[in-house]
């Protein structure tokens, strides 16, 4: 293999991540810095394998199941690509198509698809609190059927997009936003002092999760980068993860600020990710009207939200705003996708088309990591060993891609 592949396998034998074998992945902030530098690399090394069209498969057999309970474009394929290129097959679960739907409890729901599973991926992101508390539920009931013995193995849980993320983290996303970084700056040493603008954008919707600023305002301070966060009053975050991100900031010796426009977070900066969200407290009493059956109160509450967002539509990324950036219209503009663009999509939107079409193909190289970092957590969380198994994969040296 290539120099770089050799570096990249070189650079784990630093760390200490030996507490990511047989675990789950729910928050970035539950793994150890040394944890996520691992699930960098690794996620680095898996793709130059199959850039090389060298075969990445650690599996002969088994399945990795897939239960979204939110539409989903990006992280849906994403976990497909990234069970495919370990070789497990994917199965989806249709909660629709399944005994659920008939009162079948989490916790049998959870050890029936765990026969020969190796990984399964939840993404529910529905209601406030909801989506931890169901991912929590799944996690100890297949624990509890190995320790039974009904399970010969425990599967791996990883609760990406939104999954507990729009919950309260996006650890696929965030993690593939990293990698972004890592490679378009030369290395996770060069991101150290860049400034990045984390911003809300308008959209002509209001249900836009939290969970993808909040996971970048909870990761980017601890990698050295001074983040500032800027919304419309009563856009607030959770409050806990807002706590979060000025703790890390204050330990890793970086700033961590919040601001009221989108120029001020713009100015100067390295690096801006302007994307809607829901105010949090509006979430909350979502989810309770919810489950109270409340439809009068939820199509009520829609409209406030839809009213007020309305107020907001100069929160919008344009050409001039880009110009107070660090780099003018070089700066780095991301989005996790599909973004709200103004004269496109809708008629205002998060991002002018311009600026959209400026930056269009950085976004997609942004998405393209998605996979890799999935795979990555699948990999960490597997292999006992990922230093040794990553070279042996290399020696071996199986076509991907065989031709005569």
């Amino acid at each position: 293999m290539d120099a770089k592949f050799t570096e990249l396998v070189e650079q784990l034998n630093g760390l200490d991540f030996k507490g990511m074998y047989g675990s789950d992945f729910l928050h970035t902030w539950d793994k150890t810095t040394d944890e996520l530098k691992a699930l960098y690399i690794v996620a680095d090394a898996l793709r130059e394998l199959r850039e090389n069209n060298v075969s990445s498969k650690i599996f002969d057999s088994g399945l990795a199941v897939s239960l979204f309970r939110d539409n989903s474009t990006r992280t849906r394929f994403s976990f497909s690509k990234a069970a495919n290129l370990l070789g497990l097959e994917l199965q989806d679960l249709d909660e629709k198509k399944s005994q659920i739907a008939h009162g079948e409890t989490v916790r049998e729901t959870a050890t029936m698809i765990s026969f020969m599973a190796d990984v399964i991926g939840i993404r529910d992101d529905m209601y406030i609190g909801k989506g931890d508390a169901y991912m929590a539920e799944v996690s100890e009931s297949v624990q509890q059927a190995y320790e039974d013995g009904v399970l010969d193995h425990r599967p791996t849980l990883i609760f990406r997009s939104q999954v507990s993320a729009e919950d309260s983290d996006h650890p696929t996303q965030s993690s593939a936003d990293m990698l972004y970084l890592i490679n378009e700056f030369g290395g996770l040493e060069n991101l150290k002092g860049k400034k990045v603008a984390v911003t809300w954008a308008y959209s002509p919707s209001y249900g836009k999760p939290l969970s993808c600023p909040q996971s970048l305002i909870s990761l980017l301070p601890r990698f050295g980068m001074d983040v500032t966060l800027a919304h419309p009053e009563g856009y607030d975050l959770m409050p806990e993860v807002f706590e979060r991100a000025k703790s890390y900031a204050a330990e890793s010796g970086t700033t961590f600020k919040q601001v009221n426009t989108m120029a001020e977070a713009f100015e100067g900066a390295d690096i801006v990710i302007p994307k809607s969200w829901a105010p949090f407290a509006a979430m909350e009493k979502r989810t309770n009207l919810y489950a109270e059956g409340d439809d009068a109160g939820i199509a009520a509450l829609e409209k406030e939200l839809l009213a007020q967002n309305a107020t907001h539509q100069d929160w919008c990324s344009t050409t001039e705003l880009m110009e107070k950036t660090a780099n003018g219209q070089d700066t780095i503009f991301m989005h996790p996708l599909p973004a709200d663009i103004s004269g496109v999509s809708c008629e205002h939107g998060e991002v002018n088309a311009d600026v959209f079409d400026m930056h269009r193909v950085g976004m997609y190289k942004e998405a393209s990591y998605k996979p890799y970092a999935i795979a990555a957590m699948m990999f960490l969380q597997k292999v006992a060993d990922p230093a040794a198994t990553l070279k042996a994969l290399d020696e071996r040296n199986t076509a991907r891609w065989f031709q005569a």
